[in-house]
């Protein structure tokens, strides 16, 4: 006769499969506003839209994001008239978006606080514009974590900019979570 196993050493088992079978990152496509991107995101995305102050105007901006392994993974979205207008608001984005991480609250010419490093690049991503030109920001802080960003646009076919702001927000637990985040960003 075999051996019985008690119930609750059995249900004990059962609740350790599925826990197992439970990633923490959960990848999934994920559609951006009507701009036609495609992100890769590890969790249930929540949406939002906000108001935000990009030099002298307040700019409409709709924000796509989940939180999973102990980082925030979030793309903003907002839309531009045309070229000039694009460039000028991605300028005032990438300026208020160092001035928050410096501290400086978004001042030109602020000096970032001891400790802080930031790094700007060029990057490359398919099918968005060379004016405005993708550029990444990597910024670490001792004690606060670290912060990635990756702003880019697209031209589109009614002659408006779609314009992107993608973030990582914290160190995720998986050292492949951002670079998984980031290179699952599609433009059409």
């Amino acid at each position: 006769m075999p051996p019985t196993v008690p119930r609750p050493l059995l249900a004990l088992t059962a609740a350790a499969l599925l826990a197992a079978c439970s990633p923490t990152f959960n990848w999934r496509e994920v559609p951006i506003a009507e701009s036609g991107l495609t992100a890769l995101l590890p969790c249930k995305a929540d949406r939002a839209n906000r108001a935000l102050p990009l030099g002298a105007e307040s700019v409409q901006v709709d924000m796509t994001g989940c939180e999973a392994g102990g980082a925030t993974f979030a793309i903003a979205h907002a839309s531009a008239n045309g070229p000039a207008q694009a460039q000028a608001w991605l300028g005032a984005w990438r300026a208020a978006t160092r001035g928050q991480l410096s501290g400086s609250g978004g001042a030109a010419g602020a000096e970032e606080p001891a400790g802080a490093q930031l790094t700007e690049a060029p990057a490359t991503l398919q099918r968005a514009t060379a004016t405005p030109a993708p550029l990444r920001l990597d910024a670490r802080k001792p004690g606060a974590g670290q912060v990635q960003v990756l702003w880019f646009a697209q031209s589109q076919k009614d002659g408006t900019v779609a314009l992107y702001q993608a973030t990582v927000l914290g160190t995720p637990s998986s050292s492949e979570a951002s670079q998984t985040f980031f290179e699952g960003l599609r433009l059409p």
